[in-house]
């Protein structure tokens, strides 16, 4: 008469599992730890610092952004726009004689044209920090792992994500702690 939920438990825990957080107390293990997880094959991993590290970022293997691509061809097309917008206006539209200046009198529109491109590349800018960021993201699973609230004080953190190709729990919790990690929690969603 009635049929029993066979759905596998793993899948729902799989499902909230989001990785495994490393702690350390001080920035040169937290390095020597990044660079042998990454040397490890460990591809999504990543550091929660109090202060800027200074190469943390290659040590995670923190291949950049497209941001400053975004931002040049907003300022090409703002630039492109405002220049093309007031030739037309000045040669096609609305030609006006005025002291015998020529209606395409480019050196005029050199003004606005820059104006265009700083404001276009600024918005382009702006947008392509929220979306790369992922933006707005109210809340993220590491808020979950024990004592992250010291991550803006004086504590070091390492993650691993679950979604990562060689991560497998017991085995990536051995590397960690390995590593000397004061503590290897588990992070749920």
């Amino acid at each position: 008469m009635f049929k029993r939920n066979t759905t596998p438990k793993a899948t729902t825990a799989e499902q909230t599992f989001y990785g495994l957080m490393a702690e350390f107390d001080d920035p040169g293990k937290l390095m020597a730890a990044a660079e042998q997880t990454r040397d490890a094959g460990y591809t999504k991993i990543e550091a929660y610092t109090p202060i800027p590290v200074h190469g943390l970022d290659e040590a995670i293997g923190y291949k950049g952004t497209r941001l400053p691509w975004v931002i040049f061809i907003g300022g090409l097309a703002g630039a492109s726009f405002m220049f093309l917008l007031q030739a037309w206006v000045n040669v096609v539209e609305y030609p006006m004689n005025i002291g015998g200046r020529p209606n395409f009198s480019w050196p005029a529109f050199i003004p606005v044209t820059f104006e265009g491109m700083v404001l276009i590349a600024a918005f382009s800018a702006v947008f392509g920090l929220i979306f790369a960021c992922g933006l707005p993201r109210l809340y993220h699973p590491v808020f979950n792992a024990p004592r992250f609230e010291r991550a803006s004080t004086d504590l070091f953190f390492l993650c691993v994500e679950a979604t990562d190709p060689k991560f497998e729990e017991k085995q990536t919790q051995a590397f960690l702690e390995g590593l000397g990690a004061q503590a290897v929690s588990r992070v749920d969603n």
